[in-house]
Order: C-alpha cells, then structure tokens, then sequence
C-alpha cells in the first residue's frame, strides 16, 4: 500500500469514526499494512477527533516502534493477528458503533443473514467472539474466526472488520452498524426474518465468484484451514512473531511452551 495514501486515509477515517459516533474518549483504532513487516497506525490515547499525519506511528510485526512520537495502542496485538492470518488484508478497524456493540455487550449476535446485499458484501457470518480479557486472552478468541469472516463482533469490545484497503474496512464496518441498527428497530416488530437457506448459499456462490468471499468462508467450525499444514517451515513468521508476543507474560508461564502455542496457533490461523 502507498505510505502517503495509507496515512492519509487513517486521518481521514479516524476523524470520520469519531464524526460517525462510533467512539468516544480513546477509543477505537485504525492501522494500515505498509508491507509484511511495517504497519502505519494511530496512536494510543488519542481522540480520533485529533489524530493528525503527524501523530501516526510505524510499528514492525512484532508490534514495536519504528518509527513516529507516540505509542501504539494496547490492542494493536488485534490487528497483528488479522494481518497474520489474512495475508491480503492491508487494513484494519476496531471501533464501537452502539447498535452492534449493544448485542455484542448483550452476549447476542447480529442475527445476519436478513438483506441479500450484506451477504455478498459480509458474507453469510458476523461472528460473535465470546467475552474475554482484552489483549492477550482477545488473539486466542479471534483466532478460530479470521480467516472465515471479514467482520466480527467482540463481546464487550465492539466491531473488528478489515479489508485490502482502509475503504473496504470502513464500509465493512458501516454496513455492520446499519444491519444492527435495522434488527434493533426490527425487534418490537417481531424481529428480522432470517433470509431462506437457498438464498444464501446462492448469494455466497455468487460472493465467492466475485472473489469476495474469505479463504476458509463457510468451511466447517474446526475444521483445518486452507492450505495449513504440520510443518513449522510453512508457519508464517509475523503471524508466529505477533502470536506469541500475544502470548508471553502469562504468570509462570514455560517459555518453552508459549513458543510451541504461538507456532500452533499461527500455523492455525496465518498460513495461506
């Protein structure tokens, strides 16, 4: 991705996220792949009402400064994990849009699939991933569900979607709010009708011939990834590196060990 249009587009939607009303105080993040090691993204402790060109920082894979004044934002181990797993994701947004947070706070799912057209842009699945402690216990939750999705709602922490550019995320994101916001006005009504089964498998058809649809979409939950093997030489090293960065720092923990979960999670999750 071009780093003049990367940090470009980060200002511009790190303040459109505030605008849209999707955080408040510090929350939310944006970052942006510069290239399989770099990462431009916003700062921690930041409005995104705030955030200038000036203020954004370059991180490697492992998450540490490259470059830029400030600090990275404690969940940047979030998006290393999408970018890990997702090799053609060039970026990510993390933010809190009431409606889609309120179910994921609620413990309850979106309940998509009700509009055709968000399932050739969503596809058949926005995830609910279970309420965990943020940062370390977070990647763990994430990790069955990366490379089947490419939205999701965290229980207690908002909507992580990305996308080969900040534009698709951003939009991924919009289009999650907006099916939130129409199942809660739904609701006194009798609630959404889930679309028939027929549709929906030929609408993912359809996403899938448009090269839309993400690499294990529809693959049974436990199911190995696609491509994934034994073999730690196939394991992705930023997806290791950011994995078991994740990782470390569990009281008493075998170092030992921690390397071994990080390769077998990255394996699981960042081969492709």
């Amino acid at each position: 991705m071009n780093g003049a249009a990367a940090r470009r587009d980060l200002v511009r939607y790190s303040r459109a996220m505030h605008a849209a009303g999707w955080v408040a105080n510090h929350d939310g993040n944006l970052s942006a792949r510069l290239a399989d090691d770099r990462f431009v993204c916003t700062p921690t402790a930041f409005s995104k009402a705030d955030v200038g060109l000036e203020d954004l920082l370059v991180v490697d894979a492992a998450g540490a400064r490259v470059s830029g004044p400030h600090k990275p934002f404690s969940e940047l181990v979030l998006h290393l994990a999408v970018y890990g797993a997702r090799p053609e994701a060039h970026a990510v947004v993390h933010a809190h849009p009431p409606s889609a947070t309120a179910f994921g706070a609620a413990g309850q799912g979106i309940p998509h699939p009700f509009l055709p057209e968000a399932v050739v842009s969503l596809g058949a699945e926005i995830p609910l991933v279970p309420l965990t402690l943020p940062g370390k216990p977070a990647v763990a939750a994430l990790a069955p569900f990366l490379r089947r999705c490419d939205a999701l709602c965290i229980a207690g922490n908002g909507v992580l979607t990305w996308g080969p550019d900040l534009e698709t995320a951003w939009l991924r994101m919009e289009l999650v709010e907006h099916l939130a916001r129409m199942a809660l006005a739904a609701a006194p009504l009798g609630g959404v009708k889930r679309l028939p089964e027929a549709m929906v498998s030929d609408l993912v058809g359809r996403r899938a011939k448009a090269g839309l649809a993400a690499p294990d979409e529809g693959r049974p939950q436990g199911a190995a990834p696609s491509g994934a093997t034994s073999t730690p030489a196939a394991v992705s090293d930023a997806a290791a590196r950011a994995t078991e960065k994740a990782l470390a720092g569990i009281p008493n923990a075998d170092p030992a060990l921690v390397a071994k979960l990080a390769r077998e999670i990255a394996a699981r999750v960042g081969s492709g």
